[in-house]
């Protein structure tokens, strides 16, 4: 710091250079770049809708997962992969505050910006449960307070960084137990709360979930609400549900990725694509086709990897874009950078919903967030426990408060805007989102700019 003005290193320095020198990107190459970016983001929606989801669907029916459940798990952790490795490579690689601020810098989007595309871009309208919002806020409100407590010093201990991994385990705790939490809440408070009243209604058309069919028989699984049921079957695993993706008749084989579609834009999008399809049709195995069933798990963390490469390289060609065109490091960081680590979970989120999937949309944004929690202790467990045992990790806590407030706010927001809003995800509750967002944007923007509040920032070395 240089006369109370705190020096941020430039995002650009976490990532390799660039194919053009400055002056090269200033003449023209940056629209090299654009198109980068622009494929990026079609090859993350083909990853999510053909491999990533599918595995989702056969993971939730063979453990007897709810929508929210599935959403608020494993959703959630394959969608924010991307953050793990950030977090990572902060705490091993970089030896800087890049995870941190990468993952508390983004939460904003994640709950607000995610919410916003949801609504707006989804035609159908989907209704919400108000237990697993509440379930999964008030998670997130507890792991958030619990990193901004620990950071509050700028050390992390190793009993500090384990405490964030109990948390995250009691969360997945009460998932467990779910099901049975949620009767009993209905129960103790639908006289009160008529959002209650509404689920015990629907609860009571619950059926149970039909499993793999084995030779001794159809194995019952676990009971799930009907409004959170992924699957409808009645039969084996060969008329599974094929809802996520907008099939109307249920088939024994799904199609081959290289069909091509007959509308004309599609077909457009489908030979510009056909790189990335037969490079991911070479390296995941399609669980949507009946030879691969039983390689969901493989699909699933493939996929996840492949999440995570084209996030890492996404976000690399965003910072440079913005370096090139006079970002400021600080409106980088709060708005391309947290858009562009968050779009696996973007992606997802808005796929979902657009089949009416609402409570897992809303569990995948919010379970997210608690997912990143978890993502900074694993690595700051790992290396004050394992590789670091004599002292903390040092990091930068600056602006401490200012997060504090805007977190808690988001989500005190978002639950009151779905609550205002009839609990159902639609283009009114996205616009809110979206101007809630662009308010903590820019409040976020004056505060790290130094505009508002007592927070001054330079770019080291300028």
């Amino acid at each position: 710091s240089e006369n109370g003005t705190r020096c941020i290193l430039s995002s650009i320095s976490e990532f390799p250079e660039g194919f053009f020198t400055p002056q090269e990107r200033k003449d023209g190459g940056i629209v090299i770049y654009f198109i980068i970016i622009l494929y990026m983001f079609l090859a993350v929606s083909i990853v999510c809708d053909d491999y990533f989801l599918p595995s989702l669907e056969i993971i939730s029916e063979c453990l007897g997962l709810s929508q929210d459940v599935a959403g608020a798990t494993f959703m959630a952790a394959g969608s924010s992969a991307p953050e793990l490795v950030t977090a990572f490579l902060g705490a091993f690689v970089t030896k800087g505050d890049i995870g941190v601020s990468t993952i508390l810098g983004s939460a904003i989007y994640n709950l607000l910006g995610i919410c916003a595309a949801c609504g707006l871009f989804s035609s159908v309208v989907s209704r919400l449960s108000c237990w697993p919002l509440f379930r999964d806020c008030l998670a997130y409100t507890i792991s958030a307070a619990a990193v901004l407590a620990m950071i509050s010093d700028n050390r992390i201990y190793w009993y500090e960084s384990a405490s964030l991994l109990l948390i995250y385990g009691c969360y997945v705790l009460v998932l467990c137990f779910d099901i049975k939490i949620n009767q009993y809440l209905m129960k103790k408070f639908s006289p009160c709360c008529t959002c209650f009243t509404k689920a015990m209604e629907e609860n009571a058309e619950q059926q149970p979930l039909v499993g793999w069919r084995e030779e001794s028989g159809p194995l019952i699984r676990q009971q799930s609400r009907t409004d959170s049921g992924i699957f409808q079957d009645e039969l084996d695993y060969s008329q599974l549900s094929t809802s996520l993706h907008g099939l109307d008749e249920i088939s024994e084989d799904h199609p081959n990725v290289f069909t091509m579609p007959e509308a004309d834009m599609k077909r457009i999008l489908w030979v510009l694509s056909l790189p990335i399809i037969t490079l991911l049709y070479l390296t995941i195995p399609d669980c949507r086709r009946q030879f691969w069933r039983n390689w969901f798990m493989v699909t699933f963390l493939i996929s996840a990897a492949w999440i995570s490469a084209i996030t890492y390289v996404l976000v690399w060609m965003i910072t440079i874009a913005g370096e090139t065109l006079g970002i400021p490091e600080s409106v980088m960081g709060l708005t391309l950078l947290a858009a562009g680590t968050s779009v696996p979970d973007t992606v997802a989120s808005v796929l979902v919903a657009r089949k009416g999937n609402g409570d897992m949309a809303m569990s995948n944004i919010v379970g997210s967030n608690v997912f990143d929690m978890l993502c900074l202790g694993i690595p700051w467990f790992i290396k004050t426990a394992f590789i670091n045992t004599s002292g903390p990790i040092e990091v930068n806590s600056s602006g401490l408060t200012y997060t504090a407030i805007s977190l808690v706010c988001s989500v005190v927001f978002i639950f009151l805007a779905v609550h205002l809003n009839g609990w159902k995800i639609d283009k009114r509750l996205g616009t809110i989102c979206l101007v809630l967002y662009l308010v903590f944007t820019v409040l976020s923007i004056l505060y790290e700019l130094g505009i508002i509040g007592n927070n001054p920032t330079r770019v080291c070395g300028n």
